[in-house]
């Protein structure tokens, strides 16, 4: 495909920074979201990527509204997974005949909602273990240089998902496809569960729970419980394998960053709990295996949400 429009859709830390990356390298780039104040700040400075990769401004189109939104080729799902359905829907429009949509969020089930908005036969899974955080309006830092996977959800190495690892590889984000898309989205998984709510709950770092050995005891108790679950779901994920993103990535310069729940949690808004959590237990109480350290974590993560929505009552 040449010259490609990539959109954005959910443009916070990590989408602003994935497109920010891919805009510098030269693709054709629009960010898509809700927030004003941050899309008003790139409209009018740029947007200032700072961190890994040094500090610098760059042009990138962003709008709130699909409205000023060119057709796109590729949309990357950056929103959190409680927008996703709303997203999609804005984003219908959007889509001509070959374009393709790439899910990079957290938890499971997103791809499921976007091919119920968008068409089944349109959707690749990714993930990636880059870490960004938005320090202000119009402003992205990003942590690490780690590594960005695609996927068919059906198994097997696509042609569509190698060219678009390549076009990704080419312009600034380092992308390989894979054939076990659904194996490695598990893996990050075991990512999220183990940091997530630690992370969330203390206010502390990524490392600093790490290096806690009574909350690195609990997160790996999550991890076991979420692997277990996902070998009664037909992905068997050995220790070696289950701890290997969590043990990369907090010797990287991500261990630095708070994980999104907590940035949720600081800003009062709601989480990914039900992606991340209760996605699992759900599917561990289908297949009947115990999943007690997930569940207590979505329980204090639902009462500190609980918590805030009846402060701002």
């Amino acid at each position: 495909m040449k010259n490609p429009h990539v959109v954005i859709a959910g443009a916070g830390a990590m989408g602003s920074l994935f497109g920010g990356l891919l805009a510098e390298a030269g693709l054709a780039v629009s960010l898509y979201a809700r927030r004003s104040d941050h899309i008003a700040a790139i409209r009018e400075r740029g947007l200032l990527l700072v961190g890994v990769g040094g500090e610098r401004r760059v042009a990138v189109h962003a709008a709130a509204s699909v409205a000023e939104i060119a057709p796109a080729d590729f949309v990357l799902f950056q929103c959190k997974a409680d927008a996703t359905h709303e997203v999609a829907q804005a984003i219908a429009p959007l889509m001509h005949r070959g374009s393709v949509a790439v899910s990079f969020q957290n938890g499971l089930g997103n791809e499921e909602i976007i091919a119920a908005a968008l068409g089944p036969d349109v959707v690749l899974g990714g993930l990636t273990s880059l870490g960004a955080t938005r320090e202000a309006p119009g402003v992205v830092r990003n942590y690490a240089s780690l590594p960005t996977i695609v996927g068919e959800l059906t198994g097997g190495l696509s042609a569509r998902a190698t060219a678009f690892a390549s076009l990704m590889s080419a312009h600034g984000i380092p992308t390989t496809a894979t054939a076990e898309i659904m194996t490695e989205k598990w893996r990050k998984l075991m990512l999220n569960v183990a940091m997530s709510a630690t992370s969330g709950l203390t206010g502390l770092t990524i490392g600093e729970v790490a290096g806690l050995p009574a909350l690195a005891a609990v997160a790996r108790r999550a991890i076991d419980e979420a692997a277990a679950v996902a070998e009664a779901c037909g992905v068997a994920l050995p220790p070696a394998t289950r701890y290997a993103v969590f043990d990369t990535i907090v010797t990287s310069g991500a261990a630095r960053n708070k994980t999104s729940m907590r940035r949720d949690i600081e800003a009062a808004r709601p989480t990914e709990v039900e992606a991340i959590y209760m996605s699992i237990v759900a599917r561990g109480r289908a297949t009947g295996i115990a999943t007690p350290t997930l569940e207590a974590f979505a329980a204090l993560i639902l009462g500190v949400e609980a918590a805030q929505a009846a402060a701002s009552a």
